[in-house]
C-alpha cells in the first residue's frame, strides 16, 4: 500500500505481528496472568489503537466486520480479562497479509486476508483466542522486561541471502523499513510462550462450546498457505510466516494443538454461518491500496505502475512495496517533495548511512518514461559485507516524490535497472481495468470436481493448489454435491 505521505514506522515494541505476536509495554509491575485488564493497560491500548489501524489499512465496516467483532468479543470474555464483551475492541483490518495480533487493554485485530483462509467460525475464534491468550498471560510485557527497549533483542536482520546487515545503521534503517513495509517485522515470543497462548486459545474455544480442534486446523491451513506462497514466489524457505516465526517446524505446532484439544468438550463449528458472512469479502490486494499481479505492481488511484526484476517477488506493505529476491532487496515509497530531486536523493543516502556515517553516491539526473528522475549508487560496508546501495527518485508532480531504496551484493546493482526503468504513469483506461478479487461461496453441483471449480479461480497459475489450500482440502480429497466451497473470482 502506497499512501500520499510517508508514515512514521510503528515501534517494534509497540507491535508484534502475526500469531506469534501481540503488543504491550514493558516496565513496572506486570499483572499476574489472567487478571482483569488494568486502567493503565486500557490506556496503553487506546494509545496504540489509532496508529495500528492506520498502519494496517484501517478498520473495515459492514456485516463481515460486525460478525468478526461479535465472535472475537465472545471468545475474549472467556479469558477473564473483562466480564462484558464490549470491554474488548475487535477490528477487522483491510490488509492483504495473513496476520492477527492483539494489544494490551483488550484490543484484538485480524486481517481480512487471514479470515478468508479460515473455513468455519471456530477457526476464527481460535485465532482471536490465541491472541487474547498472549494478552492474558502478559507475554509482551514479560519479554520486554528482559530486553533493551526499541530493539529487536539484538537479532540481526537478514536482508540478502547469505548477507547479514547486523546492527549497522544501514541495516537497521533500510532493513527494518523493508521488513515492516512487507509486514514481516515480528517481535517473537519464546516457544513456551507460544505454547501457552495456544493452550489458552484451545481452552477458550472449549469453554465457549466451539470444537477445540479448530486451533489445529487453522494452523495447518496457515502452514500450507505459507508453503504455497513460497512455492509460487520461488522462495526456498516455506517457514517464514509471521505467526510461526518462533516455530521452525509448523507441523509440530499443528500436532501439539491437536493434542491439547483431545478430550476437551465442544463441537460447534458454525461453518455455514461463517461462509455466509465472508461471501464477497475482498481477497488479496485492495485496488485502493495498489495491487500485485505477478511481477507487476499497479496503483489505479495514484496512477502508476512498475515491474519487478525477473526472479523477484512483490509484497504490498502498509506504507511501501517491497521487492524481494535472492540477489537484492528494494522498497518503493512516496514522500513529500522538498528541494530538487538531486537533493532528495542525497538526503535519502544520508538517512540510510545514519548519524556519524557517510555514503558518497554519484548522483545523476535523467528522464524515465517522461518523468523527471534522479538516482545514485554507492558502495557501502555493512556488517563486514560490501554492498551496492541505490536510491532512485521520480517527480510525479503534485508535490510527490516516489523513490526506491535498494541494496544488492557489490557489483550487482544492475539487477534493478529494468525495474527503475519500468516505473511509469498509467492512463485512466488502464486504471479502470483493475478489478479486485473477492471470495465467492458456491455450492458444489453434481458433476463438479476440484479440477473444474479450480479453473474458475481468478489466477493464471496454481489454480488447483490455491483452491485446495483455500478450502483445506488434502491433495487427494474430492468434493460432494451440496458442499459449500470458496472460490476467488473477480469482483462483480
Amino acid at each position: 500500500m502506497i499512501r500520499r505521505k510517508t508514515l512514521a514506522l510503528v515501534s517494534p515494541i509497540a507491535i508484534a505481528f502475526g500469531l506469534s505476536g501481540c503488543a504491550g509495554v514493558g516496565g513496572g509491575n506486570i499483572p499476574a496472568a489472567n487478571t482483569p485488564i488494568t486502567q493503565s493497560e486500557a490506556q496503553q491500548g487506546r494509545e496504540y489503537h489509532t496508529q495500528l489501524l492506520q498502519e494496517f489499512g484501517g478498520a473495515m465496516q459492514g456485516n463481515t466486520a460486525n460478525y468478526v467483532r461479535g465472535v472475537g468479543q465472545r471468545i475474549a470474555v472467556e479469558s477473564g480479562l473483562a466480564r462484558t464483551p464490549d470491554a474488548f475492541t475487535v477490528s477487522l483490518l483491510n490488509s492483504s497479509v495473513n496476520n492477527a495480533f492483539a494489544t494490551t487493554g483488550g484490543y484484538v485485530y485480524t486481517t481480512r486476508q487471514l479470515v478468508t483462509l479460515m473455513n468455519n467460525e471456530a477457526e476464527l475464534a481460535g485465532v482471536l483466542g490465541h491472541e487474547v491468550g498472549h494478552v492474558a498471560a502478559r507475554h509482551a510485557q514479560r519479554r520486554q522486561q528482559t530486553q533493551q527497549q526499541n530493539t529487536l533483542g539484538g537479532a540481526a536482520i537478514a536482508i540478502l541471502s547469505g548477507i547479514l546487515l547486523g546492527d549497522s545503521q544501514l541495516g537497521s534503517t533500510l532493513g527494518r523499513a523493508a521488513l515492516q513495509g512487507s509486514q514481516l517485522l515480528t517481535l517473537s515470543f519464546s516457544r513456551s510462550q507460544e505454547e501457552q497462548a495456544d493452550q489458552l486459545g484451545v481452552r477458550y474455544l472449549s469453554q465457549a462450546g466451539y470444537d477445540p480442534m479448530a486451533m489445529s486446523t487453522v494452523l495447518e491451513s496457515l502452514a500450507r498457505q505459507s508453503a504455497l506462497d513460497a512455492q509460487l514466489q520461488g522462495r526456498d524457505n516455506a517457514n517464514l510466516p509471521e505467526w510461526a516465526s518462533t516455530h521452525p517446524d509448523p507441523a509440530s505446532r499443528v500436532r501439539d494443538a491437536a493434542t491439547m484439544a483431545a478430550g476437551l468438550p465442544g463441537t460447534t463449528l458454525n461453518r455455514d454461518v461463517f461462509l455466509r458472512n465472508i461471501d464477497g469479502l475482498t481477497y488479496g490486494d485492495d485496488p485502493a491500496q495498489g495491487v500485485v499481479e505477478g511481477r507487476e505492481f499497479i496503483h489505479p488511484d495514484l496512477r502508476f505502475a512498475f515491474t519487478a526484476p525477473q526472479g523477484f517477488y512483490l509484497v504490498n506493505g502498509s506504507d511501501s512495496v517491497s521487492i524481494n529476491g535472492q540477489s537484492g532487496q528494494a522498497e518503493l515509497r512516496v514522500a513529500q517533495s522538498s528541494g530538487s530531486l538531486t537533493q532528495f536523493v542525497s538526503r535519502a543516502f544520508q538517512s540510510l548511512a545514519g548519524q556519524g556515517q557517510s555514503i558518497s553516491p554519484q548522483i545523476q539526473t535523467t528522464t524515465v518514461n517522461g518523468l523527471p528522475a534522479a538516482y545514485g549508487i554507492a558502495r557501502a560496508n555493512s556488517g563486514g559485507n560490501q554492498l551496492d546501495v541505490m536510491v532512485f527518485a521520480y517527480d510525479m508532480g503534485g508535490g510527490q516524490t516516489y523513490y526506491y531504496q535498494a541494496i544488492a551484493p557489490a557489483g550487482r546493482s544492475g539487477v534493478f535497472t529494468p525495474m527503475f526503468e519500468s516505473f511509469r504513469r498509467i492512463s485512466t483506461a488502464e486504471a479502470n481495468q483493475v478489478v479486485p478479487r473477492v471470495i465467492d461461496v458456491v455450492t458444489v453441483q453434481r458433476g463438479d470436481t476440484v479440477a473444474s471449480l479450480s479453473r474458475r479461480m481468478a489466477y493464471s497459475t496454481g489454480q488447483e493448489a490455491r483452491f485446495r489450500v483455500l478450502n483445506a482440502l488434502d491433495s487427494n480429497e474430492g468434493l460432494q454435491a451440496g458442499q459449500q466451497v470458496k472460490l476467488v473470482v473477480r469482483g462483480r
